[in-house]
């Protein structure tokens, strides 16, 4: 499925570079790059993230290239070819799931073995880790990795853990795949997504523009500068904010002029309250640049990714 020009995956690479919604011709460019040392392989997963749902490439310069993609648990397929505009164009298809896209080509089925049995959680411990996958699904910016670590840890006392890897994992799947289904019933150009239109556009006026930024506000403080780069000024919202908004709060935005002025801290928070009038959202904030920005009301409806 393609998007405004852009492929609706996201591909990560060996050298932990992220790449999402990116074109046709940009994911021939990565599948093309790779074969060097420590960049030999991409993975390629749907937006929004789907469990046991992936294509993937491994090459080494001079070698085949090793396709591989998997459609639920037990169907996984891959197969050698030597063609780099084959691979590319199969992997392409894939991507926009074009009918028939794998046809033409030998696959050989992967052998996972038998699907590991898991135990049920205890009622207690299973709703009260659910509680805490909802809130962050709700936020909307964590993948399925991290859920699963954070479901795995979030009971953890000492030596005591009430929940394994693998009841995490099969937990969190069961709860991204309710998220997923609702989310496919909202229409149109949500509040999240509007604020990340604003932030791309301050991102663009020079002004380092980050969403769900560390932990807390002091954090968020402290490390923002080693964002800045060539930019005038910072703006962003920490976690903790990012969950008041999903609970139906507002949001508080944080921002300041790198030079330390009051007098750019001034000038940037005005730019940031046109940026965020000009995508439509509202905005309180007295002008005082001692004082947050704060945007509301919000219908938080933030898009998976994974």
């Amino acid at each position: 499925m393609e998007i405004d020009g852009g492929l609706d995956i996201k591909v990560e690479t060996e050298n932990w570079q992220t790449h999402a919604r990116i074109s046709a011709e940009r994911l021939s460019g990565l599948v093309e790059r790779i074969g060097g040392e420590r960049d030999r392989f991409l993975i390629v997963q749907r937006i929004p993230d789907l469990p046991d749902v992936f294509a993937q490439v491994w090459h080494e310069e001079g070698g085949d290239y090793r396709l591989e993609h998997r459609r639920s648990y037990d169907e996984f397929f891959g197969t050698n070819l030597t063609d780099l505009g084959r691979v590319a164009d199969l992997l392409t298809g894939w991507a926009r799931q074009d009918a028939g896209w794998d046809a033409g080509v030998d696959w050989e089925l992967i052998e996972l073995g038998p699907r590991e049995e898991v135990p049920d959680l205890p009622d207690e411990v299973r709703e009260t880790v659910e509680e805490r996958v909802r809130v962050r699904l709700r936020c909307g910016y964590d993948t399925r990795r991290v859920l699963a670590e954070i479901a795995e840890d979030y009971l953890v006392e000492g030596d005591e853990r009430p929940v394994s890897k693998p009841q995490a994992q099969r937990l969190v799947d069961r709860l991204w795949l309710e998220r997923v289904a609702e989310q496919e019933t909202w229409e149109g150009v949500t509040d999240p997504e509007r604020l990340t239109r604003a932030f791309e556009a301050l991102e663009a006026a020079g002004i380092t523009a980050r969403e769900n930024f560390t932990c807390c506000r002091s954090c968020g403080t402290g490390e923002i500068g080693a964002e800045r780069e060539d930019a005038r000024g910072y703006v962003f919202f920490h976690q903790q904010v990012t969950e008041q908004a999903a609970e139906g709060h507002g949001l508080a935005l944080y921002y300041g002029g790198f030079d330390g002025s009051d007098e750019t801290t001034t000038a940037v928070g005005q730019e940031v309250v046109a940026a965020l009038t000009t995508v439509g959202l509202s905005t309180q904030w007295d002008g005082s640049p001692g004082r947050a920005i704060d945007v509301g009301p919000l219908n938080w409806r933030k898009r998976l990714v994974g």
